[in-house]
Order: C-alpha cells, then sequence, then structure tokens
C-alpha cells in the first residue's frame, strides 16, 4: 500500500502532544486555533488535489498502466488530508452544506458508467437514473427536464449531482472520481478491488467505449473537485464565512461547535454509519472507498484528523505545523479527569485502527475482506474499532458534561437499533 507524506508519526498518535497547559488558554484562543487548523486541512487537501489533477491530466494525455497507477495513487495521497477535515462537520452548518458535493456515498455507479449488470441490475424502484450512464448517452431525461450532456463538463456533473433528490444519484467529489479510477470492485469479500484499465481512457485503442467521454467526465470531476476545495478554503481564511462564523460564537457555543464535531463523527457517523452498518451485513458495498479498497485509510485518517483538531496541531503534507492553544489543555485546565480520559480513549482508538490500517497495509486482508461474513478475526479487528470509537464518544460526552456545555450527538440504527438494519 502506498506510504503516505502526511502519514502521521507513532509519536503523534498519542494526544499527550497537546499545547502545553496554561492559564492563558482562552475559549477564544481554543476556537481560533481551531479555525487556523481547518484552513490547515483543506488547504492541505487542495495541494494534494492539485497533485491529483496533474496526474489525471497525465492519464487522459498518455493512458498506459503507469499513468493509471500514477492517477490512483494521487488519489489515495490526496484522501488522506480530506479525510482529516471530517471533524469539522456536524457542528459547522457551512461545512454540512458544502461536504456533499466532495465526499458524498454511497453512489449509483451506473448514472456515471457502465456496470457488469449481473451483480448491479439494471434498473432500481428508487432510482431512475440508476443505470443512466452520462458517458454513454449524451441526453438525459431527470423528471421532465431534459440534461444535454453533449459535452461532459462540470455544469452537467453539477446537474446530476442528487438529479431527482435521490442522494446516491452522486456525480461529483472523491468517490466518482474513485469509480472512474478503478472501476466496480467485483470481488465482494474476496480478494480486490477494481481493475478498470488505462485502454478505458485511450482514444486510440478505446476499450468499453467511449473513452473520450470518459476522460471527459474524469476531467470535468476533476477540475470541480479543486473548485470546490478552493471554496471551502476561502470559507476558512480571514474573512471567510466559516471562521467568522465559529469565531463569533459565545464561548461555549465554541466550545460546544468543536465537541459536537469531535463526538458526532466518532459515534453515529463512523462508528456507526461507515463500519458498524458494513460489519453487520457483512456487506462491501458499505464500505466507504469501496473502489479501491482505501477503506482502512479513510477511517485512520479521520481519527487522525480528530487528534489534530483536538491538540490544536496539524502536520500538513508539506511538514507545515499549524497550531496553537487547543481545546486538549483547555480540557486539562477545566476538567482534568475527564481530560486525562478522553487523552487514554483517543490512544486506545488510534491503537486499534493501525491494527485495522497496518492488516491492510500488509496485504494480508483488505477492509472488505475483515468484514466478510464467517471472518471471526477480520471481524474483531473491526468490531474493535467500533468500540473504540463509541468509548470515545462518551469520553467526549463527559467533558462536555464537566465544562457545563451542551451538545447533541448523530445517532446511528447500527448502534441504537441493530435490529433495524438486520
Amino acid at each position: 500500500m502506498h506510504s503516505f507524506r502526511t502519514m502521521i508519526s507513532a509519536a503523534a498518535l498519542s494526544v499527550a502532544l497537546a499545547a502545553p497547559v496554561t492559564a492563558a488558554t482562552q475559549p477564544d484562543a481554543v476556537v481560533a486555533t481551531y479555525a487556523d487548523v481547518a484552513e490547515a486541512i483543506y488547504s492541505d487537501s487542495l495541494v494534494t488535489a492539485k497533485a491529483l489533477q496533474k496526474a489525471v491530466d497525465a492519464l487522459i494525455a498518455a493512458p498506459s498502466d503507469e499513468t493509471l497507477k500514477a492517477a490512483r495513487e494521487a488519489w489515495k495521497a490526496a484522501r488522506a488530508p480530506y479525510q482529516q477535515s471530517e471533524g469539522y462537520r456536524f457542528g459547522n452548518a457551512i461545512v454540512d452544506d458544502w461536504e456533499g458535493k466532495v465526499n458524498a456515498w454511497p453512489l449509483d455507479e451506473g448514472l456515471i458508467d457502465y456496470v457488469e449488470t449481473k451483480s448491479y441490475g439494471e434498473t432500481s424502484d428508487e432510482n431512475p437514473l440508476y443505470a443512466a450512464n452520462v458517458i454513454a448517452n449524451k441526453k438525459l431525461r431527470v423528471g421532465k427536464d431534459e440534461i444535454d450532456a453533449t459535452t461532459i463538463n462540470t455544469e452537467v456533473l453539477q446537474s446530476l449531482q442528487e438529479a431527482g433528490g435521490v442522494e446516491s444519484n452522486v456525480a461529483t467529489g472523491y468517490h466518482a472520481i474513485e469509480f472512474l479510477l478503478w472501476g466496480q470492485d467485483l470481488n465482494g469479500t474476496d480478494a480486490g478491488a477494481g481493475e478498470r484499465k488505462a485502454s478505458d481512457f485511450d482514444t486510440k485503442n478505446c476499450t468499453n467505449g467511449n473513452c473520450d467521454r470518459r476522460a471527459q467526465y474524469l476531467k470535468a470531476a476533476t477540475d470541480l473537485l479543486i473548485s470546490d476545495l478552493e471554496e471551502i478554503v476561502a470559507a476558512w481564511g480571514k474573512d471567510g464565512d466559516a471562521r467568522k462564523d465559529v469565531t463569533g460564537k459565545s464561548a461555549d457555543d465554541g466550545l460546544a461547535t468543536i465537541l459536537t464535531g469531535l463526538g458526532s463523527l466518532s459515534y453515529g457517523e463512523l462508528a456507526g454509519e461507515r463500519i458498524k452498518l458494513g460489519l453487520i451485513l457483512h456487506d462491501p458495498e458499505e464500505e466507504h472507498d469501496c473502489f479501491s479498497d482505501n477503506t482502512h485509510n479513510s477511517h485512520y485518517y479521520d481519527q487522525m484528523g480528530m487528534i489534530a483538531i483536538y491538540n490544536g496541531k496539524y502536520t500538513a503534507s508539506d511538514g507545515k505545523v499549524t497550531e496553537g492553544p487547543s481545546l486538549a489543555a483547555y480540557a486539562a485546565e477545566k476538567a482534568p479527569e475527564e481530560a486525562k480520559a478522553l487523552d487514554a480513549a483517543f490512544d486506545e482508538t488510534a491503537a486499534a485502527m493501525k491494527v485495522m490500517k497496518d492488516r491492510a497495509d500488509s496485504g494480508k486482508e483488505a477492509y472488505d475482506q475483515m468484514i466478510g461474513e464467517g471472518n471471526a478475526e477480520g471481524n474483531k479487528i473491526v468490531q474493535d474499532v467500533v468500540d473504540s470509537l463509541v468509548a470515545q464518544a462518551r469520553a467526549i460526552e463527559a467533558v462536555v458534561a464537566k465544562l457545563g456545555l451542551k451538545i447533541e450527538l448523530e445517532g446511528s440504527d447500527s448502534l441504537d437499533n441493530p435490529t433495524a438494519v438486520q
């Protein structure tokens, strides 16, 4: 597995690296650091996405096994910083309104391109565009409206995003690009990721038809990812709306915003919807990066991002460090016992994530294999991650209570009512 430049060293797994506790650690300073770290993480996401854009341009210009591999590696590298931003969801309305453009999942890939119909099917009662295949069709009908896709550009993709009000009509973002680079993963819970050929983009020796339009789609999706990331970087900049929103809140509300994001990502989103649901169903379609088999890294970097946000310290892929007064230091002053327990919970979750990541990185077993039915050892590794994330969320709630704050965490049927998803 590719070794990311953004990989955090083992020493950095410990939340003990938080900024020193001082009486000067005030909520407004903590929130200012929170905004600075957001700008740094999203800026790093933009830098790595631009590297992906260059790799995609190279693939389109000269399709080959080498340029396809380079584009895939660039996609994986771009995911690492972006996943570390997800702790900013749930507490920041601007982020919540924006993030669906870049990280929505799962997606009905038949909207985008050809699929293997034996496993995918040809129709869906829930989605009229389930197999619309915009790459093969220059005209698409969405209800009473017709979309002209004679040229596949960013405007066409934006018009298809959640078309017809169907959330699984994902036409933009990291996962649309992932599908175009890997294709479907038809291996179930057996070994192997998607196996799209470079010749799918080769107009001179085209496989599976419409190679020019497939290249158009990939180019447009990547360009749109760049512009969307530029938007969120600006929102967290000096005069950005996201920064102004959180720094303009009361002290308690600012701290509650931070803890809402960390707690909701830990519990309902990550432990529940992204991990436990797939484990209950033993379903590889429920893994976050299902085409590339990169899910273990997505989960791992979510955790690394939460640690960075809590500690008020982020190290970018170029080595630049952004840090300042942290929530960890503030909690250690105001709620020392609860903060100590939360420090331990962050460490325990990071350790459980590392076991999962190391297993996948070694080539022994991919994440979709770990959640397979009958795989007791793999299931336990993933369940340990779930359990540690739930404990982490509870430790966050204990800090919240001690600080006299009020937050509401995202829930998940997978955790709260598992019989509903059986």
